[in-house]
């Protein structure tokens, strides 16, 4: 009976008679029958788990979750808004508030963005407060509402500090809107808020990038190595615009200092492709997706090499490349991510965000704030 679906329900039921209470077990019956493309058994699965667990926000996530990936949106909103009346964590707010923005009903977007943020503005153990102090600004902003934004931003920074997130988007904002003195200030006082933190340094030199301003960018860099010795994301960066005759002695440095870093791994393979050793950058980008498979832009990285390198006819291996990639479903990956986010529901597969990505590569080599 090895791998048989019908015994597996039975031990999860049987599982779940003598634990109850285990969130685990419940959401696990679920998610088997979610798979096998039965969403009402994955249904009554989880409103026996509600029953035996009321005040699970786990429960109640993952019901919204099942209704909402099978376009039942009005069943996902009831189980969002009950889940808000019964006192909510922030989780709940910010799925509830991305809700709304997938449904273009921007007014309730804000609203819920807006009590949410009055309950649970200051949480600093769950990530979604910080996002909900994000979201309200990106409301404002797509409204044409800069002060709006600017001010969701500045309570962000005030509520949730030690967030190098809420920071690099305010400099965001500034850099955006033309404010590039307002973006620098702000990544500065971030820098001594957040200390350590090679995200704020990264934002800061591509900022100066942005502008042209090439020797304060490398004069930054040069600072944040100092301060943040063992970055893989900073030394692949110092690779990818390192002049000509340095970039195998600074590849050499990064590889010292991080060696199984997939960002480093993936410089150095962009450096193998842009010399024209098509074998070595390809062994070199398959090593960085084997490191983190569920990196996309490492994903979009290879597959934009194997677009390039397949020019001469030999498609298969960009298809190749984009079968594993389907296969690893990634999540992660700071151009995929947002990426992903803005595209619509239809267009969010893997293979979908996989080209665009690859076309951001190419059209933005240092990503836009």
């Amino acid at each position: 009976n090895a791998g048989d679906p019908e015994v597996l329900d039975a031990i999860l039921a049987r599982a779940t008679t003598y634990c109850p209470r285990s969130e685990l077990l419940w959401l696990m019956g679920a998610k088997e029958r979610w798979l096998r493309g039965d969403v009402a058994g994955a249904r009554a699965v989880l409103s026996e788990a509600f029953a035996a667990n009321p005040e699970s926000e786990e429960v109640v996530l993952a019901a919204f979750k099942l209704e909402f990936e099978n376009d039942e949106t009005e069943r996902a909103k009831v189980l969002l808004a009950r889940a808000r009346s019964q006192g909510g964590g922030p989780r709940v707010w910010l799925k509830s508030a991305l809700l709304e923005r997938e449904l273009g009903n921007p007014a309730e977007e804000r609203s819920i963005l807006a009590e949410g943020l009055s309950k649970h503005g200051k949480d600093q153990e769950d990530g979604s407060s910080w996002k909900m102090h994000v979201m309200l600004a990106q409301n404002a902003e797509c409204a044409g509402d800069l002060a709006g934004a600017r001010a969701a931003l500045e309570r962000g920074r005030r509520d949730q500090p030690k967030r190098w997130q809420v920071w690099a988007c305010s400099a965001a904002l500034e850099e955006r809107h033309g404010s590039c003195a307002r973006a620098r200030a702000q990544l500065e006082q971030a820098r001594l808020r957040v200390p350590g933190e090679p995200n704020l340094w990264l934002a800061a030199v591509r900022t100066e990038r942005r502008q042209g301003n090439h020797k304060q960018a490398d004069a930054l860099m040069a600072k944040a190595l100092q301060d943040c010795p063992e970055s893989g994301q900073l030394w692949a960066d110092v690779i990818e615009h390192a002049p000509r005759p340095q970039r195998k002695s600074k590849s050499v440095d990064a590889l010292k200092k991080c060696k199984n870093d997939p960002r480093v791994v993936r410089a150095v393979a962009g450096l193998f492709a842009q010399d024209a050793k098509i074998e070595k950058a390809r062994s070199w980008y398959d090593r960085s997706v084997k490191l983190d498979r569920d990196d996309g832009d490492a994903w979009a990285s290879y597959y934009l090499f194997e677009c390039r390198a397949g020019l001469g006819g030999r498609g298969e291996l960009e298809e190749e490349v984009a079968r594993r990639c389907e296969e690893a479903q990634p999540k992660h990956g700071e151009r995929w991510q947002r990426i992903a986010k803005e595209a619509p529901r239809s267009e969010r597969g893997p293979r979908d965000v996989l080209r665009k990505t690859a076309l951001d590569l190419e059209a933005n080599p240092i990503p836009r704030p």
